[in-house]
């Protein structure tokens, strides 16, 4: 299905809107991410996407842990810019020394291919046991070339990372990647070969966050 220039324009407008909005509201945001740790259900940890701290997804982390999910914060990613395996690294020495089993990881953009690298090759591959990746680019995206700041070209489809990740395809079948109809910052869209695709009938990279079968997507995967 086509999608028209003035839907697409809108889509992307609503976009940065409520990117921009969520961002400035996480300069001022001061809660205590422990606080999201208690709960009986499957334990989540969130992966944010590159330049979002995790205080951006702060909705989405506070709705999983009203469900029951105690939900865990990697604090020394910051603003998540380090090359995806240093990321990696850092997520996998957090569920080392939490000691954490039977994961689910909920990853936004950069965060999907951190999230991937720490099921395939992170030394605690075997803690995780799926993950939830929204608007990942999982296969790159072209603009990246074009981008001054190294942190984004590695984006590039043709960038190291991006294909030593497209050969582990054995990890496929545990991730559900959703994402909608139109990504402006990803073109080529974030459907994953073997995995559970979700295509929203929307448009966005950050937006998405806020949809309803997100968290759906991840009752049916954790409870």
């Amino acid at each position: 299905m086509r999608t028209g220039r003035v839907r697409k324009a809108a889509w992307w407008a609503r976009d940065y809107l409520y990117a921009v909005t969520w961002q400035l509201r996480a300069l001022v945001d001061r809660t205590d991410p422990r606080y999201f740790e208690t709960g009986t259900a499957t334990p989540l940890v969130v992966i944010p996407g590159v330049y979002e701290t995790w205080r951006f997804l702060h909705p989405l982390i506070a709705e999983l842990h009203d469900r029951g999910h105690p939900v865990h914060v990697v604090g020394p990613l910051r603003w998540n810019n380090r090359p995806v395996p240093e990321a990696a690294a850092l997520v996998a020495d957090y569920l080392d020394r939490h000691d954490l089993a039977g994961v689910v990881l909920v990853a936004h953009s950069k965060g999907g291919l951190v999230g991937k690298y720490a099921m395939s090759l992170g030394a605690s591959a075997a803690r995780i046991d799926a993950m939830l990746a929204v608007a990942a680019p999982f296969g790159g995206s072209r603009y990246a070339r074009y981008l001054p700041a190294r942190s984004l070209r590695i984006f590039r489809p043709t960038d190291a990372t991006i294909l030593e990740l497209t050969r582990h395809a054995d990890v496929n079948a545990r991730i559900v990647s959703v994402y909608g109809r139109f990504d402006p910052h990803i073109p080529g869209g974030s459907a994953l070969a073997g995995a559970k695709n979700v295509e929203l009938d929307t448009g966005g990279h950050f937006r998405v966050l806020a949809h309803p079968r997100v968290l759906a997507e991840l009752a049916a995967l954790a409870e």
